[in-house]
């Protein structure tokens, strides 16, 4: 199994919990935003250290709120590729419809070939309008119908742009004429003819993985048709399981192949591990309930189980409790952990990717350091 760590980069805060402060209402300086750029990198290198297979940045804009402040995972993760050795670098997500294609395809190759072929390509649809709308693209929800027409528009323009990327990566040259993007456009003059295909400069040099998140039901039937790895989180562990198990489905009637147990699949938790189980509920509440604060009235809880069965209307801030009773936070002491985590490979029929979510708002990095040193040193070797 490999295991990896993410984290969303964000500023150490001292006053999280439920209530006040709104969100929206704190405000950081540009020194503050980047130390935490800076103690972001360095957990990376002690994870490197430590054997993990994995480390997770992100990329969110416009955040003064100081939750996520790295808009650049690909710049970021060129930094840890030089001060780290083996673990592989990737950024959960590429927001592809925030970008410039073939801007990213070259980014990502930069990327990829300087780590020695450690970076991942993982992307995403998005979840935020500030950064969407603001760069480019527009965001929507399947479930809300008033904006079903930017979901739509989302899709195809993303669909369209991952075309642009994976052609511009994977072929010597290229051309591409779609209802968004259209590469090269006609009528380009150079030396006395017109230009008619593209070269990607730097292309990439070694073989890569391409990784998508899911949490809609439109985009579980999609991502295994293209092949992609599939990432889930902040899902119910029911529902975790029949998306888990639709996602094998789609890829085998597709690619007419058998996938092994938790292939192309990735599992990410929130957890945290101290002596006990009180003491982790006890350390991990005002965060938790700040987490939620922010992040639930973006849709982010609609993975959770509404007392009905069926998944949480949008906008839930969930309580503790919910995310323990959820599965979606497995916490307390390092067995209580290593059961949790066991409990989903029995539950998936195995685990080949595991990604650890150990950082919630309010935590110092240097709490996440000795996090993730004891979920290697004291988890791990349970499982």
């Amino acid at each position: 199994m490999r295991t990896g760590v993410f984290l969303f980069g964000g500023v150490e805060m001292d006053d999280v919990g439920p209530g006040d402060p709104a969100p929206t209402s704190r405000r950081y300086s540009a020194e503050e935003v980047w130390r935490a750029t800076e103690r972001l990198l360095d957990v990376g290198v002690l994870a490197d250290r430590l054997g993990y297979d994995s480390y997770w940045l992100t990329e969110h804009h416009f955040q003064y709120e100081g939750y996520e402040v790295v808009p650049n995972g690909i710049l970021n993760g060129a930094i840890l590729a030089q001060r780290t050795e083996n673990i592989r670098i990737g950024t959960m997500v590429n927001i592809i419809g925030q970008w410039h294609p073939l801007r990213f395809a070259e980014d990502f190759s930069t990327l990829h070939n300087i780590s020695g072929g450690r970076a991942i390509l993982a992307v995403g649809r998005g979840t935020v309008p500030r950064e969407a709308e603001t760069l480019g693209t527009r965001i929507g929800s399947f479930d809300n119908p008033d904006r079903a027409e930017a979901d739509n528009y989302n899709r195809r323009q993303f669909d369209e742009a991952m075309e642009v990327v994976t052609t511009a990566l994977d072929n010597e040259t290229f051309s591409f004429h779609g209802e968004f993007y259209d590469f090269p456009p006609a009528g380009i003059p150079d030396r006395g003819g017109f230009v008619e295909e593209l070269t990607l400069v730097p292309r990439v040099l070694h073989p890569y993985e391409i990784w998508q998140t899911i949490t809609s039901p439109p985009t579980l039937e999609v991502v295994p048709k293209k092949g992609y790895g599939g990432v889930f989180w902040l899902k119910n562990h029911q529902f975790m399981k029949m998306f888990w198990e639709r996602y094998q489905e789609v890829y085998e009637t597709t690619h007419g192949r058998s996938l092994a147990p938790g292939e192309k699949r990735m599992l990410v938790l929130c957890v945290r591990v101290e002596d006990t189980f009180e003491d982790a509920y006890r350390a991990i509440q005002p965060g938790h309930d700040e987490y939620w604060k922010f992040l639930g009235p973006y849709g982010w809880s609609q993975g959770y189980m509404g007392e009905d069965g069926k998944p949480a209307k949008s906008g839930l801030i969930p309580t503790l409790d919910q995310s323990l009773e959820n599965r979606t936070f497995v916490i307390g002491s390092p067995e209580d952990v290593a059961a949790g985590i066991d409990y989903y490979r029995q539950l998936l029929g195995g685990i080949e990717d595991l990604v650890i979510f150990p950082n919630l708002p309010g935590d110092s990095y240097s709490e996440t350091e000795e996090q993730i040193t004891r979920f290697a040193e004291e988890v791990i070797p349970l499982l």
